[in-house]
Parts: structure tokens; C-alpha cells; sequence
């Protein structure tokens, strides 16, 4: 009998050793096939050599998988854009969705059994525990000013990191040797429920300043400690003016805002209004990209706008 107990209890604690919850970050790597470590904004976490079965949990993220010749199996979606960016193809058409990047479906995670993770800090952090008992989960800190070193740390993750530095090196040289222009521009987005313009730390205004665009006074925003953009009324639609404007919807509702006021007698006496050169560009790709294929859309814009 004491024979018998013994080997019970020792069942027991190998039973307890197997179903024991997984440290944060630390030991949710798949049981097989080689790992690496990699370091991000949330800690240490052991991911597959080469992950196969990916979902993401920002837009930036799904750029990233773009470039790099890669499709997610899932992705969470803007809030007010609930579709995966046209601008990915038709190859991204059947990315199954997950929730939004501010309240991601771990159910729906959970069933398409991902080998990794890719989130963000910024969006995601109260969700991180729940999504390492899923998979492996890497985080990038912010959103928009750090996109460069957030799209090399989605690539290392991915296993794909000179790849990357490669495509990085590429828009570096080509938004350096683009035309110059004098002509201020300015970036401006319509909102649901208000009109924004985007400062030199945005991710749109920083592609910009790669490739030596100069801006307005108003969207320096030399007198923010938060240069990503700034919030302008309709009464003072006055202030988005420059030598160019650039306009953006963000969602159905933003584009019947913009409607009404790029109708009104306001927008119709900015200067830029009047010289036949304000241009509607893709929010999908300015605003939401935030990655190395919108930035090379988004000089293509300029090339063709500025020339």
C-alpha cells in the first residue's frame, strides 16, 4: 500500500509540472520545432524560426507581412474601418478578422491556433497575458513615430529582419532623391467627430520629412508636446490651408463630414482650395499603413502631386 501511494503522488506531481500556467512572455514558445528569443516592448518572448500560422493585431502589422511576401490568417481591424487596406490586394481578401486592434476576439484568435502574435503595446497591453496563453506574443511600443523600428522588430520576430533593413534602406534612398519641392504642404484628416492635422511626427508627416517636404507653420506644431496632430473646428477650417493640402476620411461617417465641409464657403476661400490643389488621398495608406509599402505609396503621391 505504501508502494502504491508513493507512485500515486508522484503521478501527481508530474500531472501538476504539465498543466502549471505560462509566465508571461517567458515559456509559451511551441512545444517543438526551433525557437529564437526576441526582446520587445513587453519583455522576452521565444518565438518560431519560422513562423507559419501569424495573426496581428495593428494595422502597421499587416504592411509589415505585405512587404515581407507574407499573409497573416488573421488580423484586428480599425474601428472605423473594418476591412483589410485595398491597397494589400486581393491576396489579403481572405485574412479572417479578429476583432479590432482596440478589442481583439481572443475566441476567434484562439480557434485559428496561431504560432505567433504580433500586437502592440499602446493598443494592446491589458490583453497581453490572455494573448501569451494563446501564442507566442511580440509587442512594438508606439504606433506611427517609431514605425521604422517597429516594422525591424515585426520582421525579427518573423524571422525576417535583413529582409526588412534591406526594403528600409530602399525607401531611405528613394524618399532622399525625390524632387525637391518649396511648396508647404499640409495634411489634413477628417475624423467621425473631427478635423485633424498631422504634425512632423505622425506617420505620414514623418514620410514628408524623409523626402525633404517642407510644412506649414500650423502643422509644425512647434508649441505641442504631442506632435502626431492636432484638432481643428470647422469655424477655423482656415488653419489647415497651405500650398498644397492633402485630404484624408477616416470611415463612412468622416467622409460625410468632409463632404459638408469641403462644400462650405470656408474651405472654398483656403488658398491651396483656390489654386486647384488640394488632393484626396487613401486613408488606408496615409493614416493606417504606417509601414515601408504605404511610405513608398505615400511618395508616389508626392511624385506625383508635387512635381
Amino acid at each position: 500500500m505504501r508502494r502504491i501511494a508513493t507512485l500515486l503522488a508522484a503521478a501527481l506531481v508530474l500531472s501538476a509540472c504539465g498543466t502549471g500556467t505560462t509566465p508571461p512572455g517567458g515559456a509559451q514558445a511551441p512545444a517543438t520545432g526551433e525557437t529564437r528569443t526576441v526582446k520587445h516592448a513587453m519583455g522576452e518572448t521565444k518565438v518560431p524560426a519560422s513562423p507559419k500560422r501569424v495573426v496581428v493585431l495593428d494595422t502597421d502589422k499587416l504592411d509589415t507581412m505585405f512587404s515581407l511576401g507574407m499573409t497573416p490568417v488573421g488580423a484586428a481591424q480599425a474601428s472605423q474601418n473594418t476591412k483589410v487596406p485595398t491597397y494589400l490586394g486581393q491576396g489579403f481578401a481572405s485574412v479572417k478578422a479578429v476583432g479590432t486592434t482596440q478589442e481583439p476576439d481572443l475566441d476567434a484568435i484562439r480557434a485559428l491556433q496561431p504560432d505567433l502574435i504580433l500586437g502592440s503595446k499602446f493598443r494592446q497591453e491589458k490583453f497581453y497575458d490572455e494573448l501569451t496563453s494563446i501564442a507566442p506574443t511580440v509587442c512594438t511600443d508606439k504606433v506611427g513615430i517609431t514605425w521604422k523600428e517597429n516594422f525591424l522588430l515585426d520582421a525579427d520576430a518573423l524571422g525576417k529582419k535583413a529582409e526588412a533593413q534591406g526594403l528600409l534602406d530602399k525607401y531611405t534612398q528613394r524618399a532622399s532623391s525625390l524632387k525637391k519641392t518649396t511648396q508647404k504642404v499640409s495634411i489634413v484628416r477628417f475624423m467621425p467627430d473631427e478635423i485633424r492635422v498631422y504634425g512632423p511626427e505622425s506617420f505620414s508627416g514623418i514620410v514628408l520629412k524623409d523626402a525633404g517636404v517642407p510644412r506649414t507653420a500650423r502643422q509644425e506644431l512647434a508649441d505641442k508636446s504631442d506632435k502626431r496632430f492636432d484638432k481643428v473646428s470647422p469655424e477655423r477650417v482656415q488653419e489647415v490651408d497651405g500650398d498644397v493640402i492633402f485630404v484624408s476620411a477616416y470611415g463612412e461617417k468622416a467622409a460625410q463630414r468632409q463632404a459638408e465641409v469641403t462644400a462650405g464657403p470656408l474651405w472654398g476661400k483656403l488658398s491651396a482650395v483656390a489654386a486647384g490643389r488640394t488632393y484626396v488621398v487613401d486613408d488606408e495608406v496615409w493614416m493606417l499603413g504606417i509601414g515601408v509599402t504605404a511610405a513608398g505609396k505615400i511618395l508616389d503621391d508626392l511624385q506625383k502631386h508635387l512635381a
